[in-house]
């Protein structure tokens, strides 16, 4: 498997198929690059995008990391842009599905190297996801599992929970992480940017919020969906992705 390396921790990535690169920017909690396969988007994308696709720490090939300072913010934001770097050059575009807090991140940090950013289900203001796991540390499967159900506020499927459970739980009990608010860069984000949130999404007001502040937004709501749903619903999320991407000038990939 590939890896970048990232302050001497190995992150694994790959890479499918050709054409201007398009950053599958991340997977969320507990998930792994396989989820983007899983849910179609890489068949999808795959035939016009050159993908790169990134476990985040402690999550599927990626290096498994027990203390919580591992994975503090910006770890997680930077580990990402090492691992874009390898295979991109400035003014590139990504794509930010699911762990959107990731798109804000590189706005932020790093707003010359991004043409777009599609960011889904997430806000840049402060998470307390981290707080809900702060006495679980992953040894107890079955404390682990309620806790993420009471933070999800939904039940989740047997296929879901056993997806789940074949993760390292140490790990991914670490990487839960609070994070500051990034609020800041919202009027700064004058690349062209599509926010997208399921109507039911307990994130969804604080989402429309920082999509008021932004200067070159396109905001589209999921209706019936989810949390969840905002990445699993490729057939809902992937038209307005496509046509969004579509109307962006593309650069071809050129070698760092």
């Amino acid at each position: 498997m590939p890896y970048a390396d990232h302050q001497g921790i190995r992150i694994h990535y790959q890479v499918e198929g050709e054409g201007p690169p398009l950053v599958l920017q991340q997977h969320g909690f507990t998930h792994s690059v396989q989820d983007w396969y899983r849910a179609g988007y890489v068949d999808a994308l795959k035939p016009a995008y050159q993908l790169i696709l990134i476990d985040a720490r402690g999550h599927g090939g990626s290096e498994k990391l027990y203390d919580r300072a591992a994975y503090t913010w910006p770890y997680q934001y930077m580990m990402c842009l090492r691992c874009w770097i390898v295979y991109t050059s400035p003014g590139c575009t990504i794509g930010a599905i699911r762990w959107g807090e990731m798109g804000y991140g590189l706005a932020k940090y790093a707003p010359e190297r991004i043409d777009a950013l599609l960011i889904g289900g997430s806000h840049p203001y402060v998470s307390t996801w981290g707080t809900a796991f702060r006495d679980v540390d992953g040894t107890d499967p079955a404390a682990f599992l309620a806790t993420f159900e009471k933070r999800l506020g939904a039940s989740l499927p047997p296929e879901a929970k056993a997806r789940i459970l074949d993760n390292d739980l140490q790990a991914v009990a670490a990487a839960a992480q609070d994070r500051p608010s990034l609020e800041d860069v919202l009027p700064t984000m004058t690349m062209p940017c599509l926010l997208y949130v399921g109507e039911a999404d307990g994130a969804f007001q604080r989402v429309q919020e920082g999509a008021k502040h932004m200067p070159n937004v396109t905001f589209v709501t999921l209706p019936g969906c989810n949390h969840g749903d905002t990445f699993s619903r490729a057939d809902l999320v992937l038209p307005h992705a496509t046509k969004f991407l579509h109307a962006m000038p593309q650069k071809e990939k050129t070698s760092v």
